[in-house]
């Protein structure tokens, strides 16, 4: 096997970009690999990457894919000439190894968020990127859904003046066992699995990065919340004297939805950060409110046509690395001020390109697929 430092082999922009999706747990299953039929125009599904043997063959049959490996044989799979980009859905603390891993290859990289646990993970992995000059993206499926990106142009648009606040409630019910109550310093818990969620809406709707963060979390003491936050409420302070407040929950029941308050009206979004259902988007302005209703769509394959296209052109994708580290960084600091009880001041950040309808891309939502060997979050 070749060593992990061989250097980057070249090559021509590719007619579709051939992808491994690596690891096939509930999100790749549910999401990732239907998402193909969607994105074939510029998008293959080339190789499966797991452990378990059944999955391998089960999907590898189910999806037409010939090209199986274990976690042992990724590194040959990296060097096999069969494998553009890799999509990686491993559990968080994996994320930077099997990143890194693929940039030395001079395999591309589009990997679920958060992007790392550590800020220092998610630098390692921007500078492999870098340095082996491949594209990496963090899979933020929201920057390419028309209603989210409706929302972000109509705060900017002023229609409810100047946004003054923010405030969301993500929660769920989680079942004991699933990987989202790994331990925190595995990426488990909730700031990392859907506070992330929160983060990204409040950085791109205010267009800033906050600058003190403070969090509070609470346990109940269920065995099912012993290494892991049960919530967290969180407030971020943003330049313009602006807050940005949220709730996470593994214990209650399911929630989606956030507000800005501007200072002519508001603006509400219901199922915000869902993938599987309609989304409902009120904005009030005096005493008229206008609603409407998105339908769902596949937010898995825009991603895969936006991230293929920046490959295939040599474009530097965004939402990009930074983009993840953004979050990250907030995520290690609000955790921080749960554990000692004080806000914690981030340093400045700089980030221009925020997401906007130009980035919208639609397709149809795909059917429920049958799982094989996983179950959702909440064992639905």
């Amino acid at each position: 096997m070749p060593s992990r430092d061989s250097k980057p082999r070249s090559r021509a922009a590719p007619a579709k970009v051939r992808y491994a999706v690596v690891g096939l747990g509930h999100i790749a299953q549910i999401a990732a690999l239907p998402a193909f039929a969607h994105a074939r125009k510029n998008s293959e599904l080339r190789a499966l990457v797991s452990d378990d043997v059944t999955k391998r063959k089960t999907l590898g049959r189910k999806y037409r894919v010939s090209h199986l490996a274990t976690y042992d044989e990724y590194d040959s799979l990296l060097r096999s000439r069969e494998i553009d980009a890799v999509y990686i859905g491993l559990p968080n603390h994996l994320h930077r190894d099997y990143a890194v891993r693929a940039a030395e290859a001079g395999i591309h990289v589009l990997c679920e968020k958060p992007l790392a646990v550590t800020v220092e993970d998610c630098e390692a992995m921007i500078d492999a990127a870098e340095r082996n000059d491949v594209r990496l993206m963090t899979a933020y499926r929201l920057h390419f859904e028309k209603a989210n990106l409706t929302a972000v142009e109509t705060v900017r648009s002023g229609k409810i003046g100047q946004p003054r606040f923010f405030s969301s409630v993500f929660s769920m019910n989680v079942e004991p066992g699933n990987i989202r109550l790994n331990p925190i310093d595995e990426g488990g818990g909730t700031l990392y699995d859907i506070g992330i969620y929160c983060i990204n809406a409040a950085r791109y709707l205010f267009r800033a990065e906050p600058e003190e963060a403070f969090a509070w979390s609470a346990n109940n003491g269920e065995k099912r919340f012993r290494e892991v936050d049960e919530m967290t409420a969180a407030v971020l302070r943003f330049p313009g004297e602006r807050l940005a407040s949220f709730v996470t929950s593994f214990g209650a029941a399911a929630t989606a939805t956030y507000r800005v308050v501007g200072t002519k009206g508001d603006l509400r979004m219901d199922s915000a950060y869902e993938y599987a259902e309609p989304v409902k988007m009120t904005v009030t302005v005096g005493e008229k409110s206008r609603e409407r209703t998105f339908p769902k769509r596949d937010q898995f394959a825009a991603e895969l046509i936006y991230f293929s296209d920046c490959v295939r052109t040599g474009k530097n994708p965004e939402p990009s690395g930074r983009e993840g580290l953004a979050d990250v960084r907030i995520i290690e600091a609000l955790y921080e001020s749960a554990r000692e009880g004080r806000p914690v001041t981030l340093p400045p950040f700089e980030k221009r390109v925020r997401p906007g309808m130009r980035q919208e891309i639609r397709r149809p939502p795909v059917r429920k697929p049958q799982l094989v060997k996983v179950e959702s979050a909440t064992g639905d």
